[in-house]
């Protein structure tokens, strides 16, 4: 295996997991985001910001499934990792966990693995393609 598709291979792995594990935290939320909209509003945000959600957490993750604006999809990813962590689990930042790990490992994992993709792109197993005018 040459090393090109082994770096795809590598990529099409790092995509589809967190696309994937993402996109579930989405279906969650399809019941409603007015738990969120509270949240944000008790933070002084406007309500309406919970929508964004949906963009994070389902849209965003079917592209980079799917490879295409994989690099827009993973910094929304990353974006909303961050609203994730500052809006529900600032209080755990420096928190490690019972098991001694860090409390926010799986928010981490999800934010730094988004950034991954952000720099590296879809590669080509991907319908963008690797140099693909979409990736």
């Amino acid at each position: 295996m040459s090393s090109t598709s082994t770096d795809d291979l590598g990529k099409l792995v790092l995509r589809l997991s967190l696309g994937i594990l993402i996109l579930l935290h989405g279906l969650s939320k399809l019941g409603g985001v007015d738990w969120i909209s509270g949240m944000l509003q008790s933070h002084g945000l406007p309500g309406f910001i919970a929508y964004g959600v949906y963009i994070g957490e389902i849209l965003a993750p079917v592209l980079l499934i799917i490879g295409i604006w994989a690099r827009i999809g993973a910094l929304v990813v990353a974006i909303n990792m961050l609203f994730v962590i500052g809006l529900v689990h600032m209080n755990e930042l420096f928190t490690l966990g019972k098991s001694g790990a860090w409390a926010l490992e799986l928010q981490g994992m999800f934010l730094f693995g988004a950034i991954a993709v952000a720099l590296l792109g879809a590669g080509g197993y991907s319908l963008g393609g690797r140099n693909g005018r979409y990736n």
